[in-house]
């Protein structure tokens, strides 16, 4: 596999991404090419804002999932290649495996390495993984594998690099059951923006009880959240991520939907931020992205002692995603 490394961050995969859109012919394979950025140190004002409009305490420690941030823009420039098999605008995001190894920290010097594999048959199309791997010194700190669905007519015979099918989540193993009193906070620095009424960040009620059933029962959810619309253009400035059936009524309605969607990422932060105080040092998280959030919403969680979730419409109770959190 040949390896190239950037000194920066790939600029101009925006518009990369949208002369993908035009029509031409496309390898069947899958770039063999890894993307390696060496000496990437986290943004603490970035961080803060993610933190903000994620739902995190304020904190030098990194959330789980800020680091595939930190990988995004590596990510688009492979998704946006000229030899990728299929355009990156349209691809779905479909599940995805973190793995933490041990907590990261806001003045951590971390090395990222991307690289796509597993190309293979979809039911509706073609899957692929984007697998990122993360090391400090050298050292193996955080993984992840994000699964994307490119939606097409699948020829018959079409020879793919893998059988093998999405992440499964783990078998469950309990976690610690939440405090009482969540620890206070280590504050970032510089000073994060204040909060105020006009926040992104979902208002919450939580149950008192720390199980709660995986799926929608009378027994009550154990958190809902009022999400606005300004949550999609809000996470697209701190995550690089503007799609603009995010951030676009109009971008929403080219792809079928009446109005814009939140990321899927987003809503996997929202959910491990509930988890936040009680994780181990070392853990997984797998999640399957079910059906897109349609902005402004407002959803329900249902979390358990052994770290199974789910997230679904209050009204609806349309399934969004569902996923497991166990110690690595």
């Amino acid at each position: 596999m040949a390896v190239e490394e950037l000194r920066a961050d790939p600029a101009g995969n925006t518009l990369r991404a949208a002369l993908g859109l035009i029509p031409r012919g496309r390898r069947d394979t899958l770039p063999d090419l890894a993307l390696i950025r060496r000496g990437v140190v986290p943004d603490r004002d970035r961080l803060a804002r993610y933190d903000h409009v994620c739902g995190f305490r304020l904190a030098d420690v990194l959330p789980g999932t800020y680091p595939h941030v930190l990988a995004f823009p590596l990510a688009m420039r492979l998704l946006t290649a000229p030899d990728f098999p299929f355009p990156a605008i349209g691809l779905v995001h479909i599940a995805n495996r973190i793995t933490v190894l041990r907590p990261l920290r806001a003045d951590d010097v971390l090395d990222i390495a991307v690289e796509a594999a597993g190309l293979r048959p979809h039911p509706r199309g073609r899957q692929v993984d984007l697998l990122t791997s993360i090391t400090v010194d050298g050292d193996p700190v955080w993984t992840s594998t994000s699964t994307y669905l490119s939606k097409e007519t699948q020829p018959a015979g079409r020879p793919s690099r893998s059988s093998d099918s999405s992440p499964v989540p783990s078998a469950s193993a309990p976690l610690a059951p939440p405090s009482p009193t969540p620890p206070s906070p280590t504050p970032p620095s510089p000073t994060p923006p204040s909060r105020s009424p006009s926040s992104s960040v979902p208002s919450t009620s939580q149950s008192s009880s720390p199980s709660a059933p995986s799926t929608p029962s009378s027994s009550g959810p154990s958190a809902v959240w009022r999400v606005p619309a300004r949550v999609g253009g809000d996470y697209a400035a701190v995550s690089g991520d503007r799609n603009p059936i995010h951030t676009s009524r109009i971008g929403a309605r080219l792809f079928v939907f009446p109005r814009p969607i939140a990321h899927g990422m987003w809503s996997l932060a929202r959910c491990l931020a509930f988890f936040e105080g009680r994780l181990p040092s070392s853990y997984t998280v797998d999640v399957s992205f079910k059906q897109p959030i349609l902005l402004p919403a407002e959803v329900a969680l249902t979390a358990d002692a052994a770290g199974q979730f789910s997230l679904y419409g209050v009204k609806s109770a349309r399934p969004h995603l569902a996923g497991q959190v166990t110690p690595a």
